[in-house]
């Protein structure tokens, strides 16, 4: 029930970032208010509104991410990392309202032309200490909701940057109102308010996404599939489900192996799909892999042989010391010769066998019929779910291919030799 101490570092790394953001939003937000009020600038008191829904959406990160980075416990065995998507959703309603009720503001302005004389120093000095401290929040947020993939944080960014442009457009509606330009100022308030109204509708659709456990990764669904499937004794990938919660994601993979792998194997080999996720994507807070027997008919074989005469050729009486290798692919109808791979270890004395594996394995075998076969390749084999069935030396490929659909070959259980004879004889 121990929290990952590596994810929870990160979510307090979050969680600082949003408290010091939201700290500099507030002061801003303040002196907008304060200095839009006794300025008369409507303008600017609209825009004090704009960054009190940024500061609400800021706090709302950082109060997801403080919940988030609670410890597991028995009655919430898979944390609290959806209380950043939660009080995003709540935060994000809140929102919504203040935008409609700066529009109607903005809509009574919309005719109205501002009697100020006074050129507004004190406006557009806040506007532009605003425009850039948007810039140095924005570059942060982005850089540490990247750092531990917060998806509040990325879209506080995102929101930041957007309030550049909104500093900009107040700074320059400020200096038209001060022209007593029709309508500049209604329309300005206007569109702070669909600004507001946006992010508002932005923060509940994607925590209702979230919550609902759509599909918010479909390239990290991809890039897991195409990664698994390269591992050796997965046949397959049929199906992978991510869930966002909160920073972290929660995968659940179905794959294909063989129907003959034995219980603990197929324990070994989700094992293994585990790791490997965790450890390519840092992201991924738990994965579940089921394991299910292969569907497609397909076998990929080796067949250690004397000569290269296509299914005609003769099973050489020892795996490791085979001049060569007939590597094909086996179905109920077809035999399709894939390749034959000259042994080049041949001229040297120890583990052969285990160089010719290591040689071959790109194939992604699923059996091998051989004769003899000595320790250190039998296990070598073995725990990459390669089935091993007994042959005689001297028949051909062609009649091995018929006693196996026959039924009629048995697999070896146990290496033929010891490790001392295997190395002697190549393994």
């Amino acid at each position: 029930m121990e929290q990952n101490p590596d994810k929870s570092k990160r979510l307090r790394r979050g969680q600082r970032t949003a408290f010091a953001a939201a700290f500099v939003t507030l002061l801003l937000a303040i002196t907008k208010g304060l200095v839009g009020y006794f300025c008369d600038s409507k303008i600017l008191m609209a825009d004090a509104f704009h960054s009190g829904a940024d500061l609400l959406a800021i706090f709302a990160a950082g109060f997801g991410l403080w919940l988030a980075s609670r410890k597991k416990t028995t009655k919430f065995p898979y944390g609290l990392y959806k209380a950043e998507t939660f009080v995003s959703l709540i935060i994000g309603a809140f929102i919504v309202w203040a935008g409609i009720g700066i529009l109607k503001e903005g809509l009574n302005k919309f005719f109205y032309i501002a009697q100020t004389n006074v050129f507004p120093v004190l406006p557009i000095a806040v506007s532009a200490i605003s425009l850039i401290a948007a810039f140095f929040i924005a570059k942060r947020e982005r850089c540490v909701g990247k750092a531990i993939n917060s998806q509040s944080l990325i879209a506080n960014a995102n929101e930041s940057f957007l309030d550049i442009f909104t500093s900009l457009v107040v700074l320059a509606g400020i200096l038209l109102a001060y022209r007593k330009i029709p309508h500049i100022e209604g329309a300005i308030i206007i569109l702070i308010s669909l600004l507001i109204f946006k992010l508002g509708i932005e923060n509940i659709w994607t925590s209702l996404l979230a919550l609902l456990d759509a599909n918010l990764s479909p390239g990290l669904q991809s890039s897991i599939a195409e990664e698994v499937n390269k591992i050796y004794g997965v046949k397959g990938v049929s199906e992978i489900k991510i869930r966002q919660s909160g920073p972290f994601q929660m995968v659940e993979c179905k794959i294909m192996t063989s129907p003959s792998l034995a219980l603990y194997k197929a324990h070994e080999l989700a094992d293994k799909v585990e790791d490997y996720i965790t450890r390519n994507h840092e992201n991924v807070e738990s994965i579940f892999v089921h394991i299910e027997p292969v569907k497609e008919k397909a076998i990929s074989a080796i067949i250690p042989v004397k000569d290269i005469k296509g299914l005609d050729s003769e099973v050489h009486n020892h795996f490791g010391r085979a001049p060569y290798f007939i590597i094909f692919r086996l179905d109920d109808d077809n035999i399709n010769i894939e390749d034959f791979y000259y042994n080049e270890f041949l001229d040297e004395k120890k583990h052969i066998g285990i160089k010719v594996i290591r040689a071959v394995i790109k194939y992604k075998l699923d059996m091998l019929f051989t004769s003899q076969i000595g320790e250190i390749s039998f296990h070598m084999l073995k725990d990459n779910f390669v089935d091993i069935y007994n042959i005689e030396e001297g028949i051909t490929v062609k009649e091995v291919i018929e006693r196996y659909r026959k039924g009629d070959l048995k697999r070896i259980a146990a290496p033929t030799h010891p490790v001392e004879e295997a190395e002697s004889a190549g393994s």
